[in-house]
């Protein structure tokens, strides 16, 4: 019988050790609005197709 993989967590201390060396390194954070996706505006609209019922 083989174990079952254990399940991989993030926990508040990890992301913030992740995000100190982050920073350490030269990274830089980038704050978006509320409201705003941080994504360039495409090309225009993507048509909406009706779904069967």
């Amino acid at each position: 019988m083989s174990k079952k993989p254990v399940k991989a967590t993030l926990t508040t201390a990890m992301i913030e050790e992740q995000t100190a060396a982050f920073l350490k390194s030269g990274g830089t954070v980038e704050y978006v609005g509320k409201g705003k996706s941080g994504q360039f505006a495409s090309s225009g609209s993507k048509p909406v197709k009706p779904t069967a019922s």
